[in-house]
């Protein structure tokens, strides 16, 4: 079954930098876009980056661009979330997704947490 395991989330200062992984299986991961959210305590859950099974395009929320960077090593099955310039407001708990496809539903994580404060 569709497994999707995400690491890397912790406590940061404003200012600092975490990466987050997220390892995936049971599905052709290479074929699949895939993307990161995140939820805010008593927020929606909010797309934060996708990109393209062969990671040859990618997208941001406006509210990370120039500060998040998302990659994939399809060799490995694992895509990544580089976020850099942490704020406190990127507090959150963040998720790896599978992008949906006919037959196949969304698939999500357990979440990692990230907390910026000084």
């Amino acid at each position: 079954q569709v497994q999707l395991v995400e690491s890397g989330g912790g406590l940061v200062h404003p200012g600092g930098s975490l990466r987050l992984s997220c390892a995936a299986s049971g599905f052709t991961f290479s074929t699949y876009a895939m993307s990161w959210y995140r939820q805010a305590p008593g927020k929606g859950r909010e797309l934060v980056a996708g990109i393209t099974g062969a990671g040859g395009s990618t997208s941001y929320a406006d509210s990370v661009k120039g500060r998040f960077t998302i990659s994939r090593d399809n060799a490995k099955n694992t895509v990544y979330l580089q976020m850099n310039s942490l704020k406190p407001e990127d507090t959150a708990v963040y998720y790896c997704s599978r992008a949906p496809r006919s037959g196949s539903p969304r698939s999500w994580g357990q979440g990692t947490q990230v907390t910026v404060s000084s």
